[in-house]
């Protein structure tokens, strides 16, 4: 990978550092440059006619995410975000009184909104499976609530977005095929960040977002939907033609490709720079990508480590580019001044976000660094230096 060529691709990186890809990344110029241009064409020509002269384009959304995902492109639908996408998925499921939905401690809050929707329209039943002593899954405990609860639904949280874990998603996705069991796997913070496989995950549907470590732009989203599903009758409950033919007055017949879960209109600007993301992405390679930011976050975490009093919250057998931290005696306003007042972009987690999380770690709120593979050792001293201020 070569570095300088991708920040030169950056413009965000010349005068500041930037740690808050789990926010919102920072994106590279072809991505802009794509939007921008067909803007511009939209202004000039109306978007109907314009979009029919992009088809190829379009398309190229398609199979540029899945290149990515290691799937077919039938298996991908474009949404608005990521919680558009796991919307659509979950209430594809037919659920029932009595139906269970396995989860964890540590999904993420829009998630864990929609199991409690369902619960209070449905009358489903929400297990969550906890964690191990160093803070990732318990596979083993995992598995024997798989056979207590014959769930209708496991859903589950690739990476927080309140901690640096890396959920066992290949190993839940084993146990899932075992019992026959329908697996949602929100892959928010993790796709752009790590080489995410659906092959081997082995999910029924996997939701992602553009504006995050894939480096896209707002107001887009991707959902991977299995050969399984497609082959049937699961649509969400609201679709429209994109999804199905009206065959009869009272009847209708399903796409077979993922399009099922598309609405029609959508932003074509924002999936021209979805798919130049995702481009390139796949031009660097995620598993060049994958292995610059393990490198990275390896040194930064041991660096922070010598910050005094700072404390790290992230735990789990594997973590990911997301931190999260407090420093003893220095208050969180103090902290954030501190980093603002030299231009290094963060985020904040709050304890509204990750009730289950926060309260086991006894906290309100603390700083979120999620740096990216722009970003490079030099500057991560830097941002120790400051911290030792």
């Amino acid at each position: 990978m070569d570095i300088n060529k991708v920040r030169q691709d950056t413009a965000g990186c010349s005068d500041k550092i930037f740690l808050n890809s789990a926010g919102a990344s920072l994106v590279p110029a072809v991505v802009t440059d794509q939007m921008v241009s067909y803007l511009l064409q939209e202004a000039q020509i109306g978007g109907y006619s314009l979009a029919n002269t992009f088809a190829a384009e379009v398309q190229e959304f398609y199979t540029q995410a899945a290149i990515l995902l290691n799937c077919a492109a039938r298996n991908i639908a474009f949404t608005t975000s990521a919680t558009d996408a796991y919307a659509k998925a979950i209430s594809s499921v037919n659920f029932k009184a009595g139906d269970v939905i396995l989860t964890t401690d540590d999904d993420y809050i829009s998630n864990q909104l929609s199991f409690l929707s369902l619960k209070d329209r449905y009358g489903i039943t929400v297990v969550r499976a906890g964690n191990a002593a160093d803070g990732s899954l318990d596979l083993h405990a995992f598995e024997e609530l798989v056979i207590q609860h014959r769930p209708k639904l496991i859903a589950l949280t690739h990476i927080p977005t309140s901690s640096g874990l890396v959920q066992p998603a290949e190993e839940v996705g084993r146990i899932c095929r075992k019992y026959n069991i329908l697996y949602l796997l929100d892959a928010c913070q993790s796709v752009g960040q790590l080489v995410v496989d659906v092959k081997k995950i082995d999910c029924d549907f996997l939701t992602a977002t553009g504006r995050k470590f894939l480096r896209g732009p707002r107001g887009t989203g991707i959902l991977y939907v299995s050969d399984r599903v497609l082959e049937t009758d699961m649509v969400p409950l609201i679709f429209d033609m994109q999804a199905a033919k009206w065959s009869g007055f009272d009847s209708y017949e399903l796409v077979n490709t993922a399009a099922r879960f598309e609405f029609w209109e959508a932003s074509i600007a924002g999936k021209l720079g979805l798919a130049a993301a995702l481009k390139y992405a796949n031009t660097v390679g995620m598993a060049a990508i994958e292995a610059y930011n393990g490198e990275l976050m390896k040194t930064f975490r041991l660096q922070l480590q010598h910050v005094k009093g700072l404390q790290l919250h992230d735990r789990g057998e594997r973590l990911s580019n997301i931190l999260t931290f407090t420093v003893e005696n220095r208050t969180i306003e103090v902290m954030t001044q501190l980093l603002s007042d030299h231009h290094v972009y963060y985020s904040l987690s709050f304890k509204d976000f990750a009730l289950i999380d926060f309260t086991k770690k006894n906290l309100d709120r603390a700083i979120r660094f999620s740096p990216h593979y722009f970003n490079t050792p030099e500057e991560l001293e830097k941002v120790i230096t400051i911290l030792n201020y």
